[in-house]
């Protein structure tokens, strides 16, 4: 049974040291100007992953965004990011002032309708750090953000991510949780998401 974190009643048992969440981080006409921006001017690529000894496109479009136009590594993989636009370097600006983490790089996905995906995995790589924090803000269509327990999945929560909101992941959640945003058979309008992370030069 998969429960909403909002609406479990006595069911929810989430730990809510986990997550942080703000509806209504950013307001609607700033919301759906910033997705108007990022959707005409990002360069949007699709990446290839391997999946059961075959190589795929990514369901979905990403861009890398950071600090002095440098390369990072994560997960044994580098990544040539973008130089930081005014647009992104306010919301970075936004995000630390209000929850005072701070975060050096932006991973832009763009889920263009409901078959763009991301399946479950956990944001564990070592250049994150032990619990890493990871600001994740949400720009257009609501989906559905799914979480499951590493070692039994049928724990698991869904949290509807809407139109300008904010959730914050911390603590133990990258050990313990994965998570995932599934694909839809129903119609779904373009979604942007901006996770915001510290990675640290090993």
């Amino acid at each position: 049974m998969q429960l909403s974190l909002f609406d479990a009643g006595d069911y929810y048992q989430f730990p809510v040291e986990l997550l942080d969440y703000t509806e209504h981080f950013l307001s609607e006409d700033r919301a759906t100007a910033l997705e108007k921006i990022l959707i005409e001017t990002v360069p949007w690529k699709q990446g290839i992953q391997k999946m059961y000894d075959k190589e795929v496109l990514t369901p979905r479009l990403t861009a890398w965004y950071g600090d002095d136009d440098k390369s990072y590594h994560l997960g044994g993989n580098q990544f040539s990011v973008n130089a930081w636009t005014p647009e992104l370097l306010g919301l970075r600006y936004k995000i630390q002032k209000l929850t005072g983490y701070k975060f050096n790089s932006v991973l832009l996905n763009f889920y263009r309708d409901g078959n763009d995906s991301v399946a479950w995995h956990r944001d564990k790589e070592s250049e994150l750090g032990n619990r890493p924090v990871i600001a994740s803000v949400s720009l257009g269509q609501r989906r559905n953000f799914d979480f499951r327990k590493k070692d039994d999945h049928q724990n698991k929560y869904s949290l509807p991510l809407p139109h300008g909101s904010l959730l914050i992941m911390k603590g133990d959640l990258q050990i313990n949780w994965e998570h995932r945003i599934a694909k839809s058979m129903r119609p779904m309008k373009p979604r942007i998401n901006l996770t915001f992370r510290q990675i640290r030069e090993l």
